[in-house]
């Protein structure tokens, strides 16, 4: 031992003499902080609450969490989250491109008719028809009724040769045919035209458990709900009508969106498979030829 000098002794000798604070902690007090919630041996489990009300007279230093807006802003009530890149992006990307060109014909068709194509006049008379049928219901009632009773139905097989197509509005039209996802787009395109906005228009690619089949459906919202227009039906959807329906992508002027939806294993929906070459890929002259099956 070194031994001190009389100095360090006196000063030694003028500090205070504290106690030495020992803090014991419990495995489960330290879980607590961890976790934002405090056990207790005697006592409830106190759990971090986002109503504060809920946490009134409760002595707890677990941190309020921040409130979950509830119900959302989306068809079927569920929230969602942007797709990742893929199959379905570049199809989605591909038909918009062509149904913006699609857009610029009918404005040329809509101000000069000696400048129409048979689908271009086809498509402006409906056009011009919804936008005077009234209130945004009635507009989109009469888009669904029309569109269903211009095309018929038949499958891409069929109608392509191949298994998966997805046809711009014009295109349909001038045809006459396609299936489920080429009524969905026609009237996505009708709709916009005749003044719907565009964050009111969706395109929803569901399972149809009641025939167990994938099919795409347009949503359309009115006065804050949301309303399915179905090629099956000539009535606007909603509520029970939708029980059948698990959605699984919605798609719109953003790109693609996946659902929220609390599925134990998601389905894979069938458009997320490329069925067909790049090549068969066209957009020009106002349509499109692009791989997609519902």
């Amino acid at each position: 031992m070194t031994k001190k000098s009389p100095a360090e002794r006196a000063i030694a000798r003028s500090l205070p003499v504290t106690a030495p604070q020992v803090r014991f902690f419990t495995i489960n007090a330290v879980l607590a902080k961890h976790d934002g919630l405090r056990r207790s041996a005697s006592g409830p489990v106190e759990l971090a609450s986002t109503d504060p009300a809920a946490r009134a007279g409760i002595a707890s230093d677990a941190p309020a969490l921040p409130a979950i807006a509830a119900p959302t802003d989306e068809p079927f009530g569920l929230m969602t989250f942007r797709a990742p890149e893929g199959v379905l992006w570049t199809k989605w990307r591909g038909v918009k491109a062509a149904m913006d060109a699609d857009a610029g014909a009918v404005v040329r068709c809509n101000t000069d008719d000696a400048r129409c194509s048979p689908s271009e006049r086809r498509f402006v008379a409906l056009m011009r028809s919804a936008r005077d049928a009234g209130d945004a219901r009635a507009r989109a009632e009469l888009v669904n009724r029309a569109v269903n009773q211009a095309i018929r139905y038949v499958n891409d097989d069929r109608q392509h040769g191949v298994a998966d197509r997805w046809t711009s509005p014009l295109q349909t039209l001038r045809s006459g045919i396609g299936d489920c996802e080429d009524y969905a787009i026609a009237k996505y395109a009708l709709l916009r035209a005749a003044g719907a906005g565009e964050a009111d228009l969706k395109l929803v690619l569901v399972r149809d458990l009641a025939v167990r089949q994938d099919h795409a459906v347009l949503a359309v919202r009115l006065d804050g709900r949301w309303l399915v227009l179905d090629n099956r039906r000539a009535t606007l959807m909603e509520g029970r009508d939708l029980q059948s329906f698990m959605p699984l992508f919605a798609i719109d002027h953003r790109g693609v969106s996946l659902f929220a939806a609390p599925y134990a294993e998601r389905p894979h929906h069938e458009s997320e498979s490329d069925m067909a070459p790049a090549a068969d890929i066209e957009v020009a002259g106002g349509s499109s030829a692009l791989p997609l099956q519902f």
